[in-house]
């Protein structure tokens, strides 16, 4: 029987984290988790408002430069937004100790989101060919869905950073400034947008009381910054 794997840590930020800080984190757990000196890490957080351009973005799709300050990232994906209201969780986990299967990861990360929503009885879903988590939209017309999560990972040596980011209620006015990863043919939605009076916390603990299930993990332990 093989051992079961190390509990990943919990770390939450009450305020408003500048990206370059965040990425600066990452980089330097992502090594730490490789050498075998840290543990696994979730990190829930908000950003300060500002977009982000992944390994996918096009510079025709980012339409206001000058609205909000732009980030160029390794993330897989294109542009996003993120800003206040917003669930950013980072994952840095280590597939090593997880299967090696960077698909199977992305099926899991997609799961657990989808499943975490159901727990406020909000059924989302994955499209084929778009990236994300997506909700329906039958009062927008036939056919109409809204993305309420986004997905952009990056593997490195086999340990994963960069993760999700969830709308509960950010300004939906701000993701105007971009094609957000790079679909003009649907929209961008939130939870409170939709009518579920969701705060983040509760959206955490859901997030965190579905970890297991799909990553095989107990309960991680929880820290705060």
């Amino acid at each position: 029987m093989s051992e079961p794997l190390a509990l990943p840590e919990l770390k939450f930020s009450d305020q408003l984290v500048d990206y370059p800080d965040a990425i600066a984190f990452m980089e330097d757990r992502v090594a730490q988790i490789y050498a075998g000196t840290a543990r696994e890490c979730l990190w829930f957080l908000e950003h300060k408002p500002l977009y982000t351009a992944g390994t996918s973005a096009r510079p025709e799709d980012l339409l206001n430069p000058e609205k909000l300050p732009v980030y160029p990232t390794k993330r897989g994906g294109a542009h996003t937004y993120h800003g206040p209201g917003q669930r950013v969780v980072y994952l840095m986990l280590d597939l090593r100790q997880r299967g090696r299967d960077v698909r199977a990861f992305v099926q899991q990360v997609e799961n657990w989101v989808i499943a975490s929503l159901d727990e406020f009885n909000l059924q989302a879903h994955i499209t084929p060919g778009k990236v994300g988590v997506w909700v329906p939209r039958p009062d927008k017309g036939e056919g109409r869905e809204d993305k309420i999560a986004a997905i952009g990972l990056r593997i490195r040596r086999w340990v994963s950073f960069h993760g999700i980011s969830i709308n509960v209620e950010p300004d939906l006015s701000d993701f105007d400034g971009i094609v957000p990863c790079g679909i003009t043919d649907q929209g961008v939605t939130s939870l409170v947008d939709l009518g579920y009076p969701v705060t983040l916390r509760e959206l955490d603990t859901a997030l965190i009381e579905n970890f297991a299930a799909f990553f095989s993990a107990d309960k991680p332990i929880q820290t705060q910054s």
